[in-house]
């Protein structure tokens, strides 16, 4: 399997888009409006208020609504982290290590919020979910920093070991590196990626690791809440440390700044991969290259077609999500019902796992197959769902079948569900219904051209149309951008942008800024 990982930056956001096999499986996006919480940040937070009935606190941390926080997700040492941030934040505690640190016991499984916080206490907490919907961010005092082989756990002595580690000689040998060169009063949590990897490597990722540990106490001394004293990496490079790995064949950036700093990044996580990042220049925008845009408008409708013609329908509600699998033309083609709805399911199952991905759905998801009566296909579809889902790295549980033909999955949300809206709105009638004649384009775009050449006089000229726009500006001898020519007497070169609506278009220089005209 060859994984292509494309990266478009462009203005204030930038697309992570992961392709399989040329197919589009996951779809990220960091920066932006609005996005100030990520989880992984660390912020000093205030105790507004506190919920018996609930278990649970609501903290400020600067969120439009106020952190949860459930007594489950304080962590057993919630006193010692207490502590130790009253300490530091007062000065009375003046190095980060904690070695010399006097822990407090365990709080009690059973207990209470109020007999961990109190309303107005300052308090040290992690994001684990970004506000989603009506609802403010979800926290944890229980402070964990992950780095590529490693995860830090402050105020704990325990080496933990991924479970997809088989090796059992390279168990024992992880925990023994790591009891020896972790610091007192520090666990830590043995990833994956760390399988056969070298002492080295190890001890540089725990140091860096430590590093954040000292930036928490830097930042915490004299903070005044709601203040982020952490902030995890960017999306794009969490992305790379939780991700790369030997399939990836190549990463295309189309900002050479940004391929820079990712080929710099990668040199530190995974040196044999800095010279698989590729900077794009091509003239078509980079994701209309990879047919990213084309699978991307395809995927976030209400419906999303497969291969065979059966098809899916998407509904979303404010507590869980419905996919429908319906045969669509492909209910002919067998004579055999039962067998025509198997293969039917068992095409639906990858779509689905790729569907709840690349959309970041999480919560409850009912999916409703085509019914079948055979309990042993019933069983053939739920395992083929366990065996695609496998590769997701969010956590998910699946239920078998039921006799109504559903399979309800819970999968981990630690953030929105990413949107794409499919439909485009007219430029030129502005959603009114009624547009100019489309023969008066050409002359619109001539004029505009004057303008430009007129007023601005550029050295060189890039008109962005609509791919079918752009295809009729070319045809025949002499075309229209032929006519440019000769009449302006320099070459205007036209791009093709598939996220175009039909009769949308602008001008750049060469430059890649836009001509106002």
């Amino acid at each position: 399997m060859s994984n292509v990982l494309v990266i478009n930056s462009h203005q204030s956001e930038v697309e992570i888009a992961l392709l399989e096999n040329k197919q589009l499986v996951e779809l990220q996006k960091e920066g932006g409006a609005g996005r100030r919480f990520s989880v992984g940040d660390v912020f000093l937070g205030k105790v507004k208020k506190l919920v018996p009935g609930l278990n649970a606190a609501f903290v400020d941390v600067g969120a439009r609504k106020d952190a949860f926080l459930h007594y489950f997700d304080l962590g057993p040492q919630a006193n010692s982290m207490n502590k130790w941030s009253k300490l530091v934040h007062t000065g009375k505690f003046t190095v980060p290590w904690l070695k010399n640190f006097r822990q407090e016991k365990d709080i009690d499984k059973g207990g209470k919020i109020n007999q961990v916080l109190s309303e107005g206490q300052f308090i040290t907490v992690q994001i684990t979910k970004e506000p989603i919907s009506t609802k403010g961010p979800r926290i944890t005092s229980e402070i964990t920093l992950a780095g590529r082989y490693l995860v830090l756990v402050p105020f704990s002595d325990k080496i933990s070991i991924s479970q997809r580690i088989k090796n059992s000689k390279d168990k024992e040998r992880l925990k023994r590196l790591l009891n020896s060169i972790k610091s007192e009063n520090f666990g830590v949590i043995i990833r994956t990626a760390a399988e056969n990897v070298k002492a080295a490597e190890l001890d540089a990722d725990l140091k860096s690791l430590m590093k954040k540990w000292e930036q928490i106490f830097k930042n915490l001394k004299n903070a005044k809440p709601p203040k982020k004293i952490l902030g995890e990496l960017d999306r794009t490079a969490v992305f790379l440390r939780d991700m790369i790995n030997d399939s990836y064949s190549s990463i295309h950036v189309n900002d050479t700044k940004l391929c820079g700093e990712i080929q710099d990044y990668l040199k530190t996580i995974a040196p044999a991969k800095a010279k698989i990042v590729k900077l794009y220049r091509g003239e078509i925008p980079i994701f209309d290259h990879y047919d990213v845009t084309k699978q991307k408008k395809a995927m976030f409708g209400k419906h999303a077609t497969m291969p065979s013609g059966a098809y899916l329908v998407v509904e979303h509600t404010e507590a869980l999500h419905v996919i429908d699998v319906n045969s669509g033309r492909t209910s002919s083609s067998e004579d055999d019902q039962e067998t025509n709805a198997l293969n039917v399911n068992l095409e639906a199952v990858s779509e689905v796992a790729r569907q709840l991905r690349v959309r970041d759905m999480g919560g409850i998801i009912v999916v409703d197959f085509i019914d079948m009566r055979s309990a042993e296909n019933r069983k053939k579809v739920y395992n083929k769902m366990k065996d695609v889902m496998a590769s997701d790295k969010a956590k998910h549980t699946i239920l078998p079948l039921s006799r109504f033909g559903l399979i309800q999955i819970t999968r981990q949300r630690v953030r929105p569900e990413m949107e794409v809206d499919t439909t485009e709105k007219c430029p030129s009638c502005n959603g009114t219904g009624e547009a100019q004649a489309s023969i008066l384009l050409v002359d619109e775009i001539e004029s505009m051209l004057k303008k430009i050449m007129k007023k601005q006089k550029p050295s060189s000229v890039i008109l962005c149309v609509h791919p079918f726009i752009a295809a009729y500006l070319r045809k025949g001898y002499p075309s229209v951008q032929a006519k440019w020519f000769f009449t302006f007497r320099k070459r205007i070169r036209i791009r093709e942008f598939e996220d175009f609506a039909m009769l949308e278009y602008k001008f750049f220089t060469g430059k890649g800024e836009e001509l106002e005209v």
